[in-house]
């Protein structure tokens, strides 16, 4: 067994983080303030081509600002951008549960996005939305880049705290071929190679982008948990090692055509495939005897997975300036997991397990809307989205009984088969107006109504109807061109979970090896909540950094964690709704480049996160913080731009903090260490006037504790076991090679 150190827990009741850490990390972010603003007035870059910031606070990089660094691709030019970990992290702080309507997982399209714009506007897409186009688009076809601080009636996103609008470069016809290969080392010598191979370019009025990549996916974990009775005697001990193979194909092509300055016109395509290998060997000693007893077992995992998305716009300006924009999605996803478990003896095995969980998801989305001017400072917004999702399932799962046995079981005895559909036919009705108060103050207001009907069939048939009102403010002051205020005011309802719907199988790789399945609940409820934040943004002179802070808290209704379903024969819970609670924190980023040291190309960049959150916990009745709450993290990174040797280096570390990071369950708790992980690469432009990386990365050790109980429903449940897990990914080492002609 290999021995890991166990770190020190802290008590739930103590503040967020230990008192000398919190010390440390306040004079840490007050020398960095007061740096900053000592030293920003003397700082002067080492690159032509300065930021420029308008009376709109949208601050503007030209190409020529990124020259010297000679990029590869647009990822890599906001990379040398201070301050836009905040623009890339979306709005506010804290994170949402199992019903937050934000995230790529969200049904529908929203205001939203993913707060990355491609020549002013959104590109219609739920896999193949903008943010996934940066490390795609080659750098040379950019003019410019545009962090939008503020709000307008122009955009094609809403609710965010900052915009990233990327403008292309505007020609006749041009074309530009970039390419990528690489190969990544596992820690146990196993070598994966990828490749990307994307055409940009123009002519007349289309523009084109077009993608193909494959990229390795290989992970060797190794893990040891042992296990004893409340007591303190013996009962197991485990090693397990996991080996996960992958090799995922994506295809994008996103065309655009302008049929006149009024006219334009989108169509995206997305297709991927991603079929995964993954095999787990496990060794047992049973402990309780005075002689351990050893056993062998081998699981088979395979999963497979298709997506194809098609998505397109078309907008047109009306002569006053006015625009009709209509969107639409169409989507599917086919998801196959299978789970195999076999008892090894010698050279034979016997099958005793058999899962397979099937899911197929189908999404058709319309959204339109038409802006317009009410007055010279008031633009408002109206519009309608309809969205229908589909998802069919179907579970089996297989036990060695000595019962009757079954094919479709796997050649084992049937114990579960679950089939299951759900639909949801959802309208949304928006209206957004936007208020510029004076130059420099502005006032968002969204007013948005949900209709929505959710069908379930199968082993459950019934339909249910839900409607919301969801208002939303947003406010924003510049006290200076320099420095920004902003708060915002959301009510928020989350979007159920069809997974919570049905029974579905474990697919954590077997996490817990006492579970094969999860309880669905076609009683859940969605979850509400209030959202308020305010933020405080500084960038400071010459482009030398930023210091953003963000205070957030969060009034939740109908919390979604997990609820007492048991039958008379099993203990069991599903995803339910638990009662009301609260989320709130503080969230603090810096940027700061080293120019006081000498060193303008250096940029510092760290952030700081202190979360705490309350609810009532419905097994034991007792206050505490929401599942998985966390107390917060604390990163740090540097990059170091050599203009003169034509190369690049840098570092990222994330520290996740100790203590209560939990999820309850009916029959257990699981506590998590806090983890930690950290990043390194170095970049320089070498033969044939190609880009050479190499990365390191390593998320270390993991560990997490585990309380087994009886029935908590009934009574305290009794304790009747503690086990003890950890884990390791290992080193991952990768060369890329890249160019463009």
């Amino acid at each position: 067994m290999n021995n890991y150190v166990v770190c020190t827990k802290i008590n739930p009741s103590v503040s967020l983080i230990p008192c000398r850490i919190s010390q440390k990390i306040s004079r840490f972010f007050s020398l960095l303030v007061a740096l900053g603003f000592a030293v920003a007035a003397n700082v002067s870059l080492a690159q032509d081509g300065l930021p420029s910031t308008d009376q709109d606070s949208t601050a503007t990089y030209p190409a020529t600002y990124f020259a010297d660094f000679d990029p590869h691709s647009v990822s890599d030019m906001l990379d040398r951008i201070p301050g836009i970990n905040v623009a890339r992290g979306g709005p506010g702080g804290g994170g949402g549960g199992p019903g937050s309507s934000r995230g790529s997982n969200r049904r529908g399209l929203g205001a939203g996005g993913d707060q990355v714009l491609i020549n002013g506007r959104r590109i219609a897409g739920k896999e193949n939305e903008g943010n996934d186009q940066l490390s795609r688009i080659p750098a040379s076809q950019v003019e410019y880049i545009e962090i939008i601080r503020g709000t307008s009636g122009d955009l094609d996103v809403r609710g965010g705290g900052q915009v990233i609008n990327i403008v292309m470069l505007d020609a006749e016809s041009s074309s530009t071929i970039a390419y990528e290969l690489n190969a990544d080392r596992s820690w146990d010598g196993t070598y994966t190679p990828g490749v990307r191979v994307s055409l940009s370019g123009q002519g007349g009025a289309l523009d084109y982008f077009v993608t193909g990549e494959r990229e390795p996916q290989y992970q060797l974990n190794r893990s040891s948990e042992h296990s004893v009775f409340p007591d303190g005697s013996p009962n197991d001990r485990l090693q397990k090692e996991t080996t996960q193979e992958a090799s995922p194909l994506t295809l994008v092509g996103n065309f655009g055509y302008e049929f006149s300055e009024r006219d334009l016109v989108h169509l995206n395509l997305q297709w991927s495939e991603d079929n995964q290998d993954t095999e787990l060997n496990r060794i047992i000693v049973d402990d309780k005897f005075e002689n351990p007893v050893l056993s062998l077992q081998f699981e088979d995992l395979p999963s497979d997975s298709e997506t194809w998305e098609v998505g397109g716009d078309y907008e047109h300006i009306f002569s006053n300036g006015s625009r009709f924009k209509t969107l639409f999605v169409v989507n599917e996803k086919d998801d196959l997991f299978v789970r195999e478990r076999y008892d090894v003896d010698s050279s034979d095995r016997t099958k005793t397990l058999f899962l397979s969980s099937s899911e197929l998801t189908k999404e058709r989305i319309v959204r339109t809307s038409y802006t317009f001017d009410v007055f010279d400072t008031q633009s408002l917004e109206v519009g309608v989205e309809r969205a229908q999702t589909i998802l069919d399932t179907s579970l089996q799962l297989g036990l060695l009984t000595g019962d009757e046995i079954s094919d479709r079981f796997g050649g084992l005895s049937p114990v579960t088969d679950a089939n299951g559909a759900v639909e949801e036919m959802r309208y949304e009705y928006f209206a957004v107006h936007n208020w510029q108060l004076n130059n420099r103050m502005s006032l968002e207001s969204t007013l948005l109504f949900e209709d929505s009907t959710i069908k379930q069939s199968g082993d459950i048939s019934q339909s249910r109807d839900f409607d919301f009102v969801r208002p939303k403010i947003d406010y924003r002051f510049d006290i200076t061109p320099s420095l920004q205020f902003r708060t915002t005011i959301e009510k928020d309802v989350s979007q159920l979970s069809f997974g919570d719907y049905t029974t579905s199988a474990e697919t954590n790789r077997g996490s817990d090896d006492d579970r094969n399945q999860l309880e669905g609940n076609p009683d859940l409820e969605q979850e509400k909540s209030w959202r308020y934040e305010a933020n405080l943004e500084y960038r400071l002179p010459n482009d030398s950094g930023v210091i953003n802070t963000n205070l957030f808290y969060h009034d939740l209704e109908d919390v979604i964690e997990k609820v007492d379903v048991s039958t008379e024969d099993d203990v069991l819970s599903a995803n339910g709704n638990i009662g009301d609670g609260e989320r709130y924190g503080l969230k603090i980023d810096g940027s700061l480049r080293l120019g006081f040291l000498g060193q303008p190309n250096m940029l510092v960049t760290t952030s700081l996160e202190l979360e705490d959150s309350e609810v009532t916990d419905p097994f034991t009745g007792m206050k505490r913080r929401l599942s998985r709450g966390g107390r917060g993290e604390f990163n740090i990174g540097l990059r170091h731009d050599i203009p003169s040797r034509n190369m690049n280096w840098g570092f990222s570390i994330r520290n996740h903090f100790d203590g209560n990071n939990i999820t309850y369950d009916i029959d257990k708790n699981e506590e998590y260490e806090g983890s930690n992980s950290y990043f390194s690469w170095v970049e320089i432009q070498g033969w044939g006037g190609l880009t050479y990386r190499f990365e390191a990365r390593d998320e270390f050790v993991r560990c997490r504790s585990r309380d087994r109980f009886e029935n908590r429903s009934v009574g305290d449940g009794g304790l009747r076991e503690l086990e003890k897990s950890c884990w390791d990914t290992g080193t991952v080492l990768a060369l890329k090679v890249r160019g463009t002609f």
